[in-house]
């Protein structure tokens, strides 16, 4: 169980019809004079995985990389448990990203001096969490032979499986994967959205895949489309037909 973040109220229980995983309330992303995303309203409950689907340059990318805090917003409101992250300092904000979320990045970003075991124990170690489970991980992801390997030595699937190793590992409330299948044959693509379900389902988590693949995308609870009018959700028949 995830360390719980000092100086935050604590999350409300999950059973709750109020409480969200997460929510962002008309959410605003600018760059100079051009606005990237605009009347952004999502609610996602514990339990809850979702896939977005968009053209390439809508601002996909740009909407996870607001959640998870590596970029900030010019408007609206984001909430993640019930914490409104926009009003946190930067110390509190950087702990409810460290212990609550799990980031699967399009680049992987593994740190090529570590090995295999080592990388997906890192958000292990930063909070203070026993480090047996990044084997258990990395087994999960059937790489249970490659622990003292090194990202050089892999594959662009492989290294894919180890970022999704890392971002499972400290069990988040909130996990953000950027075309998670991308770099996976069809066969280890099924294996991991399912594995990525179990976890969300035995950790009552959230999920969001960002994915151009309507297969990936109809593994998922909900599928929505974002536009730049904003996001509407797509019915399976739309979802099969892009």
């Amino acid at each position: 169980m995830n360390a719980p973040l000092t100086g935050l109220s604590p999350a409300p229980d999950a059973t709750s019809s109020a409480h969200f995983a997460l929510e962002c309330r008309q959410l605003r992303k600018d760059y100079g004079a051009r606005t990237v995303l605009a009347g952004i309203d999502l609610q996602l409950k514990a339990g809850e995985y979702i896939a977005i689907m968009g053209e390439s340059g809508v601002g996909k990318s740009t909407l996870l990389n607001l959640i998870a805090g590596l970029d900030a917003p010019d408007g609206g409101a984001l909430l993640i448990d019930d914490q409104a992250v926009n009003a946190l300092d930067d110390d509190h904000a950087t702990r409810l990203r460290r212990q609550k979320l799990g980031f699967i990045f399009q680049a992987f970003h593994l740190l090529p001096h570590l090995n295999l075991q080592q990388n997906v124990a890192l958000p292990l170690l930063l909070n203070g969490l026993p480090q047996a489970r990044a084997a258990q991980m990395l087994a999960a992801v059937g790489l249970a032979d490659r622990l003292q390997d090194f990202p050089r030595q892999l594959s662009g699937g492989e290294m894919q499986r180890v970022a999704i190793a890392r971002a499972l590992v400290h069990r988040p409330r909130l996990l953000l994967a950027d075309e998670p299948t991308g770099n996976l044959d069809p066969d280890t693509a099924a294996e991991i959205l399912q594995l990525l379900k179990d976890e969300i389902r035995a950790n009552a988590a959230a999920a969001i895949i960002v994915t151009h693949s309507p297969t990936a995308a109809a593994s998922a609870d909900r599928v929505l489309l974002l536009t730049r009018q904003g996001l509407r959700e797509l019915s399976a028949a739309e979802v099969r037909a892009r």
